[in-house]
């Protein structure tokens, strides 16, 4: 029954056009279940708690890191065969930051907002792979327990005709002997098709708890209509981990405009007032002055230069590498549909060979060795289809991910 339905499944979806909406990922997690668990998760709540230090942090950019200075003096003046004098100081002073490096502090600000929503996005990407990942895996084991089950009930059937067989003495004990260990050897495969879904199910209720649903059906992936151009622009185009570095990139380029702004030092200005001589004198002044530059600025400049060709340059390698893993995920998918079309038909011909088995040993037409070893071939070959299908699907579904086609991803 399992593979008659993985078979109805595989020809309904190749007759289905593919479109890039969400609907069309038969079995995923629906966006209203989904998106909460992915919003709370720890990692997703750590990054958007970062949005908010960079925020602080474009904000402290986007101010003058100069405070005012006051200062204030006094001393007593003592003249040669004269009186005393009290005399007072008092200033107040301050750096100007030059419009340059205000521009850069700025373009920084906001590249460090940018590399943390980068940051925040990719973090929501990695937690919804994984639970696509474990949420199949979790329906796949279900899967492979009711495959179990439909075993574990073909070898009593194989046994009931044994003992059938037995009585009517055309079959001897040892027959018999061997059907009831291979019942105990499917007992014990259908306990750990159990214990596999039941662990399956505690790590995804580990990992994102809170998800209350019910088990399905292994969803089918359906073809991939689109060519693979279409696919690697659309990653490329929503991947974070290209807006991390290129968020990265502008960084290196603001800090080197900074830099070379700095090659000017910011002068410092300020006010004062003085009374000398008792008070007989008062006296009311401008102060200005600029640091002196030397070679340290010049080199500081030079490097943040060298800095940003670095940065450059990892940009280049980050966005080749990910057009290789996307190549190789796309080849994957494809190959992957294809096994699991070749798996399911060749699942569906090993049934009808236990089967027929099965019919000929009823009648006494055939002996027990055969028989069993059909039912192993297709209870075998009705799982590695199973795993096929699952391969297929989580390449599909990954891509729906990476392209942020699925969860309402892209507006992170």
């Amino acid at each position: 029954m399992m593979v008659r339905f993985l078979i109805f499944g595989l020809m309904m979806a190749a007759q289905t056009v593919y479109a890039l909406e969400p609907a069309v990922a038969p079995g995923l997690l629906a966006t209203a279940v989904a998106r909460p668990l992915l919003d709370q998760d720890p990692a997703v709540a750590a990054a958007r708690a970062g949005l908010e230090v960079a925020r602080q942090e474009a904000g402290i950019l986007d101010q003058s890191p100069y405070e005012w200075t006051a200062k204030a003096l006094t001393q007593r003046r003592t003249v040669a065969a004269g009186g005393h004098y009290g005399e007072w100081n008092l200033g107040i002073e301050r750096g100007l930051r030059l419009p340059a490096k205000g521009a850069a502090d700025r373009q920084l600000g906001e590249a460090t907002m940018g590399e943390a929503r980068a940051r925040y996005g990719e973090s929501v990407h990695d937690a919804a792979r994984e639970l696509m990942a474990l949420w199949l895996d979790w329906l796949a084991a279900e899967q492979a327990q009711a495959l179990a089950q439909a075993s574990l009930t073909a070898v009593r059937a194989n046994l009931a005709a044994v003992d059938k067989r037995v009585k009517a003495g055309d079959a001897s004990r040892l027959d018999a002997n061997l059907a009831r260990a291979e019942l105990a050897e499917q007992r014990r495969l259908a306990n750990d098709a159990k214990t596999q879904a039941s662990t399956s199910r505690a790590r995804l209720s580990a990992r994102f708890p809170g998800l209350v649903t019910e088990p399905a059906p292994l969803p089918l992936p359906l073809a991939l209509d689109q060519n693979d151009g279409f696919w690697s622009r659309r990653i490329l185009a929503e991947s974070d981990e290209i807006k991390i570095v290129e968020a990265q990139v502008a960084k290196t380029e603001a800090q080197a405009e900074r830099e070379r702004a700095s090659r000017i030092p910011d002068p410092t200005l300020g006010v004062y007032t003085a009374s000398e001589v008792g008070g007989r004198e008062r006296i009311s002044g401008v102060t200005i002055s600029i640091p002196l530059p030397g070679g340290l600025r010049t080199a500081r400049s030079a490097k943040a230069v060298a800095a940003q060709e670095v940065a450059t340059h990892a940009l280049e390698f980050k966005r080749r590498q990910l057009e290789t893993e996307i190549a190789g995920e796309l080849a994957t998918a494809r190959g992957a549909y294809e096994s699991m079309q070749i798996a399911a038909e060749g699942a569906k011909a090993v049934q009808e060979i236990a089967n027929l088995t099965q019919r000929a040993y009823s009648l006494g037409e055939g002996d027990l060795q055969t028989l069993l070893l059909a039912r192993r071939q297709a209870s075998a070959a009705a799982n590695s289809a199973l795993q096929a299908q699952l391969v297929a699907l989580k390449a599909w579904y990954g891509l729906l991910v990476d392209a942020h086609l699925v969860w309402d991803l892209e507006r992170d």
